[in-house]
């Protein structure tokens, strides 16, 4: 603004009230509350559609067409490192609030049996999966695209980073095992 300082001090969207005649003004977090809780009555009931990638893509839609991205609960929240299932729960549950990075340690901490089934260079690759899931966000951990992207990409091309799975179904599955056990406590 012309060497001017901007700033956002408050977000705001405006609801209809009750009678439908008049805008009134409301915080986009207690927007985001009412609407997550409108659609999923409990964090357990958004857990268990949250941690299926298909049903997750779905629930992030329906937010946007009601107003709301993770980014612009994020910047309102000013909690950037949140897990946006997470970020979903403080806002509309009060539920305590992790960090991707937490996430992922407690996976990594808590569930060796899930590694253990795999190879060591298929462990890796895992494991880089969910660094990037760290860095990136949950996308990272649905899109195969990751897989030929270094480091994943210095274990092979798709075909042979299958194979170190078992198998594209296997690899399928064990990274949609991979999603699930991220979400289920």
């Amino acid at each position: 603004m012309n060497g001017g300082f901007v700033e956002i001090i408050a977000d705001v969207v405006y609801e209809l009230d009750s009678d439908g005649k008049r805008l009134a003004p409301i915080k986009y977090t207690d927007y985001t509350q009412k609407q997550v809780r409108s659609m999923y009555t409990s964090a357990s009931e958004l857990r268990s559609k949250w941690s299926d990638a298909e049903q997750r893509r779905q629930i992030v839609f329906l937010l946007m067409q009601k107003g709301i991205t993770i980014e612009q609960l994020a910047e309102a929240t000013k909690k950037y490192e949140a897990d946006p299932f997470d970020l979903l729960c403080h806002v509309a549950y009060n539920a305590p609030i992790r960090t991707r990075k937490e996430r992922a340690e407690k996976l990594r901490i808590n569930k060796k049996d899930f590694f253990g089934r795999f190879g060591e260079e298929a462990r890796q690759i895992l494991n880089q999966m969910l660094d990037k899931y760290i860095e990136f966000g949950t996308e990272q951990l649905t899109d195969t695209n990751i897989l030929k992207v270094p480091p994943i990409s210095l274990h092979g091309n798709l075909m042979e980073i299958s194979e170190l799975f078992g198998g594209p179904a296997a690899l399928r599955n064990s990274l949609g095992e991979l999603q699930a056990l991220l979400y289920c406590d």
